[in-house]
């Protein structure tokens, strides 16, 4: 019996230990969480402003779409484009900055940062810069880690090189698993504040579908096309004025210092 009872009591605090991990897992991984130092999480909350974002493109034709939407409507949003498909796809990078949008880094490939050594991540920026460079003539002073995925050594390198890490604030829609345009903008529009930041998903991690002969519905994203239209519609209607991430860092006071010049 003795043996059984401290057997017990060892499970028992194996699952305590387990539920205590977990939870403090959930809690850095959240977007607002400051643990691992400063990102952007949202604008000012006395401000009626809103800063919709897209992660993974460019995506011929759906980023082209989202353009013309954002076009048509006279607003303007900020891209966090992936460095391997601006290489394939300068031209829709050159008409994202054209039309008046922002653009933000979002490593070459779509890596996880938190796996990765310093010069990796400065490698995979610094490539993606180069690539937006050579595409638009810009130089982004914004990033954003792929899947949120951030630690101290992520920020500490991506500060070195002058870059501001962007979250979010509005809970994201799950748009990559394809539902209709009305359920993603209703997952959006219950969330949004003043100050939010929205993400929706122009690309599918960077993928070419085309050149690398995927499946169509992988980088299939006319559902975010739809959801853009909605929300942009909806929330212009109760009176929120669109903003990009660097027009939002405006607004904001300066949390650091940087050694590049900003955007």
């Amino acid at each position: 019996m003795k043996a059984l009872r401290a057997l017990l009591r060892t499970v028992a605090m194996v699952v305590v230990l387990a539920v205590v991990l977990f939870a403090a897992y959930e809690y850095t991984e959240r977007p607002a969480s400051q643990l691992f130092g400063k990102t952007l999480v949202h604008g000012p909350r006395n401000q009626k402003i809103v800063a919709l974002t897209f992660d993974d493109g460019p995506n011929p034709p759906y980023t082209d779409e989202i353009l013309d939407v954002l076009k048509q409507d006279g607003v303007h949003a900020t891209f966090f484009l992936v460095g391997r498909a601006v290489a394939a796809y300068p031209n829709v990078v050159r008409r994202e900055v054209k039309l008046g949008n922002a653009v933000g880094n979002h490593t070459w490939a779509h890596q996880h940062l938190d796996i990765m050594t310093p010069q990796q991540i400065a490698t995979s920026l610094d490539r993606t810069e180069n690539a937006i460079a050579a595409a638009a003539g810009v130089r982004p002073r914004i990033m954003r880690p792929p899947y949120g995925k951030r630690d101290w050594l992520v920020l500490g390198e991506v500060r070195r090189l002058g870059y501001t890490p962007v979250m979010w604030s509005v809970p994201l829609a799950h748009d990559w698993l394809y539902p209709p345009p009305k359920t993603i903008a209703r997952r959006i529009l219950r969330y949004v504040r003043d100050g939010s930041i929205i993400v929706l998903h122009d690309g599918n991690q960077g993928r070419l579908c085309a050149l690398d002969h995927l499946a169509p519905h992988v980088c299939d994203r006319s559902q975010d096309v739809g959801a853009t239209r909605i929300i942009v519609s909806m929330l212009k209607r109760e009176g929120y004025r669109f903003v990009t991430i660097p027009q939002l860092l405006r607004l904001r006071p300066p949390t650091r210092r940087s050694g590049r010049a900003g955007e």
